[in-house]
């Protein structure tokens, strides 16, 4: 059946003489043909990885202007869509002409953004929500005071491990993004209790804080992120040496939302004050003693024995 429908249509085919072939060829519609902006760069470009398209734009000089209309009008850069390693010469090409990012994350630049490079970026996109540096150890502090005076709608904050933030970039955040909600400042060990307590006072919206791996950070920071920050939800304290019991019970009396804490490595916070956050079914990364002890003994004698938690 198949054959036979394509051998009547190559007898149509044939029938045709050459100009109407050539004119019926020339109506086929192609995929440059579709409506760019409506079409291709709304329901078919954004399916595509960003690396995909970049290499389509070697294709033809048509394909290259499609690309760029589409990474001009796109709104969210991040290595789930460039892949694990970008260059420095495909990012600045990439983002050269968009002005409309809401979700901008560098961190598969880490090992070679600058100031120089992420700047313009951040300049002419005012629209951000979400901004990721984690681990870009070239930036400075003026990249952090460019994201606070360019992004006033900012909400989500990554900056582990960036060691360049400092307490003054730390207070123009604060002062200049106020709808902030999540903020993570993972051994930023410049910044102390003094920095912390005035983002709170500053960004009372906060959902979610790290404050991880900061010897510095001390009960005097926490107490106050409690009492400001009454919507918080996440507070990450691994690594805070100089946390008490005094500051989790804080913790505990002013924020009735917390969800999740974690306190592992923070030597000075015990069972006293983690077992009234566990009765309200907070997630925490500490196990209680018994539960650690059963684990330690299951892995010396190799067998757990039956104990009576209830007594």
């Amino acid at each position: 059946m198949i054959n036979n429908v394509q051998g009547s249509q190559d007898t149509v085919s044939m029938d045709q003489n050459p100009d109407e072939r050539t004119q019926s060829q020339s109506h086929r519609c192609q995929l440059l043909d579709l409506p760019w902006e409506d079409v291709l760069v709304t329901h078919v470009f954004c399916y595509l990885p960003l690396r995909h398209l970049v290499s389509l734009q070697c294709v033809s000089k048509s394909f290259r202007s499609l690309v760029q209309v589409y990474l001009a009008n796109c709104r969210k850069f991040d290595p789930t869509q460039t892949g694990h390693h970008i260059p420095k010469e495909a990012f600045c090409s990439m983002l050269r002409h968009n002005q409309v990012l809401h979700h901008l994350c560098v961190s598969n630049c880490s090992d070679w953004i600058t100031d120089k490079e992420l700047l313009p970026v951040i300049g002419q996109n005012q629209h951000l929500l979400r901004v990721d540096l984690r681990g870009c150890v070239h930036l400075s502090r003026h990249a952090l005071v460019a994201v606070s005076l360019s992004c006033p709608r900012l909400q989500h904050l990554t900056l582990a491990h960036c060691e360049w933030v400092d307490s003054l970039a730390l207070r123009s955040l604060a002062d200049h993004c106020p709808d902030l909600r999540s903020l993570d400042i993972t051994a930023c060990r410049q910044l102390k209790d003094q920095a912390v307590c005035y983002l709170a006072g500053k960004c009372p919206e906060l959902r979610s804080l790290s404050v991880a791996v900061n010897a510095n950070i001390t009960d005097t920071a926490v107490e106050e992120v409690a009492k400001k920050c009454r919507e918080l939800e996440r507070l990450d304290l691994t690594g805070c040496l100089r946390v008490r019991n005094e500051a989790i019970r804080t913790l505990a009396e002013y924020c009735p939302k917390l969800q999740s804490l974690k306190v592992n490595h923070c030597h000075n916070v015990t069972e006293s004050s983690l077992g009234v956050l566990r009765r309200r079914d907070v997630e925490i990364d500490v196990e209680p003693p018994l539960q650690r002890a059963l684990v330690l003994l299951q892995d010396v004698v190799g067998f757990a024995p039956f104990i009576n938690l209830q007594i």
